[in-house]
């Protein structure tokens, strides 16, 4: 049987650059650094850095990791820059990757404000600007806004987004454990409504982790929908057990990034039969999706491995795989964007440079 998978030109939607670096990488980066860890030796490393059945049994076991140290690792300007550039290099050498949708935190990688936020972002950059560079490829950034952050802190990083908007920034995310749940505070959904507005206001896209875990439901999609108003939703498994969550997606045309390793690796999906369910039902509701890996080395996975998990299992038909690619290629936020490399400047820059 040929393996049509292998053929194809992957788009990766919802993919994090703190679970997505290579442990020998993050190992290299940590003793560049002079960080102290924990562990004897790098396979004791590479255990603390990836996510078994052993140490992650919910979403926030993962994020665990995520904070304690590949994020701790990957906070500095160099740490940053590589992190980008080996992310998106693997993901095409491993997977066909051609278009890759990067998403991080900048605040999560700038010591807690002992570093400037600017020099963490223009390392991404540089790290994504020489990546598609060697390898064709095409990327862009995603910067997540945290559940845990205050509204002021989520706004300056909205600003800059919009700051870099042309430079390669393609949209905001709000992410983080979905314990605290704003969407059920209407005071939040009102000031995070606005606020997403006014990113949409400068040209920047907009996604939403949210319906991720069973600590949520269909109720916690239907009210981002209606608040938020995101172009995508990260993850939003739990919109399959609401038909009006799914009405809603279907008629304002949003598209969910759906990562199946990680949401097994995390009890939000119990098994491969509830994955069938949950397909089942949003391709009778017109419910569109992506498939994404989310944390690639964290979850030991790759967006080949994605599909194939979900096509060995007769779960999507190569039908199915391949109409999925086609609505992320529609949803994808970097073929819409337009770079211009001095949009970074301020208006007084900008003629300066003129």
């Amino acid at each position: 049987m040929v393996d049509f998978i292998s053929n194809l030109s992957l788009i990766d939607l919802h993919i994090h650059v703190g679970g997505s670096v290579a442990p020998h990488v993050l190992w290299r980066l940590a003793h560049e650094q002079g960080f102290k860890l924990p562990v004897d030796n790098y396979w004791q490393f590479k255990q603390l850095v990836t996510a078994t059945s052993e140490n992650v049994s919910s979403l926030d076991d993962y994020l665990k990791i995520l904070h304690e140290w590949t994020e701790k690792i990957q906070s500095s300007p160099m740490a940053v820059e590589q992190s980008v550039y080996e992310i998106i290099s693997k993901e095409y050498r491993s997977s066909n990757v051609t278009a890759m949708e990067l998403r991080f935190n900048p605040m999560k990688r700038n010591s807690g404000g002992e570093l400037d936020l600017d020099h963490i972002i223009h390392a991404a950059l540089r790290g994504m600007d020489r990546v598609c560079l060697e390898y064709g490829v095409q990327a862009g950034l995603i910067f997540c806004l945290a559940r845990e952050f205050d509204f002021e802190r989520n706004k300056i990083l909205v600003e800059k987004a919009i700051r870099y908007h042309g430079r390669g920034v393609v949209g905001i995310d709000l992410a983080g454990t979905e314990k605290r749940r704003l969407e059920d505070d209407p005071a939040l959904l009102k000031s995070y409504g606005e606020l997403f507005a006014y990113a949409r206001q400068h040209g920047l896209k907009t996604t939403v982790h949210t319906g991720e875990t069973r600590v949520t439901s269909g109720e916690a999609v239907i009210a981002v929908l209606k608040h938020l108003k995101p172009h995508r939703i990260g993850h939003g498994i739990r919109a399959a057990y609401n038909p009006k969550a799914m009405a809603m997606l279907r008629e304002q045309a949003v598209t969910l990034e759906i990562c199946p390793t990680c949401n097994l690796r995390t009890g939000a999906v119990a098994n491969m039969q509830e994955f069938q369910q949950i397909f089942t039902n949003f391709n009778q509701n017109g419910v569109r999706y992506t498939i994404n890996t989310d944390g690639s080395y964290l979850l030991q996975t790759n967006m080949q491995q994605e599909l194939r998990l979900l096509h060995e299992n007769r779960i999507l038909s190569q039908e199915q795989i391949e109409q999925s690619l086609l609505w992320a290629k529609e949803a994808c936020f970097i073929f819409a964007l337009r770079y211009n490399p001095n949009s970074y400047l301020t208006p007084s820059h900008q003629a300066e440079e003129e």
